[in-house]
């Protein structure tokens, strides 16, 4: 399967000046791990895919988050910090679509992550703390990410982006 690398920004509607992240896959997989942006709103446009998305990133403004989905025959997997409250009430279901979110009802305190839009015979999955990291963590993402690291002298930002800054130099800790 392919792997796109690719991340484009575009103005959301009147109501929301602030610009968005988007995120499309179209028949293939898509990875979007580390500090990939810093704004608080992701369009994701899928169809029959599987999409990535790393929101624990310490480059987005604190604030609610939201992804909205148009999601057809597509996983999206949204890797998120621990305590994160996730409000799937503005989701429309068609078919046999689910949210999977072991901790729902035991999350709270945290950030707010709204998910909006359509989501067609498809599945939204929520990770969280250790599993998150190691979901980053077993992926070709972070390899690349580390020989990058390694080569420019700081610290990988793949596995835990909410405490490592881009940037932060290794004999920083």
């Amino acid at each position: 399967m392919n792997t796109q690398h690719t991340v484009s920004t575009a103005k959301t509607g009147a109501a929301n000046a602030a610009e968005a992240a988007r995120v499309e896959a179209y028949y293939t997989n898509v990875k979007r791990l580390g500090h990939w942006t810093d704004s608080r709103t992701v369009q994701v446009t899928a169809r029959r895919s599987s999409v990535q998305l790393d929101l624990r990133s310490a480059a987005i403004p604190e604030g609610d988050l939201e992804v909205e989905i148009a999601g057809e025959r597509s996983i999206v997997k949204i890797l998120v910090p621990d305590g994160t409250v996730v409000d799937e009430s503005a989701l429309e279901y068609v078919g046999r679509s689910k949210v999977k979110d072991l901790q729902r009802h035991s999350a709270a305190g945290g950030r707010r992550l709204r998910l909006t839009g359509v989501l067609k015979r498809g599945e939204v999955r929520i990770v969280r703390g250790g599993v998150a990291t190691l979901t980053a963590m077993f992926s070709k993402e972070f390899v690349d990410d580390c020989r990058t690291a390694h080569r420019d002298g700081v610290l990988p930002t793949v596995h835990t982006p909410e405490s490592v800054r881009e940037g932060t130099p290794r004999d920083a800790g």
